[in-house]
């Protein structure tokens, strides 16, 4: 998996994650690692680029929520030193970060799993980069 960021302005700076690989039990430590290292530089509003995924496991799926944590002030790090992990969505809880936190381009293949795990109305998905940048702040 390969994982740049870049920084896109519109009403407020957004930060991009760029994703291209596949999301799953290998790499989705370093999803998680590369926005907790975005939020401790500054980073409140971030778009995930999906448009190089093409596939997500249920690691990668939960890595994705704990992204959103992240944005809610949550550490990554776990208090036992094992893996970060945030199982449960709250919708109520995590929605003020929701809204810091979205998602563009996913390819149909991961569209689709976001949609059966109920993801899809989770997250505010974009298909096209000004929009997205555009619908923050």
């Amino acid at each position: 998996m390969q994982i740049s960021i870049s920084k896109q302005q519109g009403n407020v700076t957004v930060t991009v994650i760029h994703l291209m690989g596949d999301v799953d039990s290998h790499t989705y430590t370093d999803v998680i690692n590369k926005a907790q290292e975005a939020f401790d530089e500054g980073a409140r509003d971030l778009l995930i680029d999906l448009s190089k995924v093409p596939y997500v496991s249920s690691a990668g799926l939960m890595s994705l929520h704990t992204v959103v944590k992240i944005f809610s002030g949550h550490s990554a790090q776990p208090k036992d030193g094992g893996r970060p992990s945030f199982r449960a969505i709250n919708k109520e809880q995590d929605s003020p970060a929701r809204a810091h936190v979205k998602l563009l381009s996913p390819q149909p293949a991961v569209e689709q799993v976001l949609d059966m795990v109920g993801l899809k109305l989770f997250f505010d998905i974009y298909t096209d980069l000004e929009t997205a940048v555009k619908s923050f702040g």
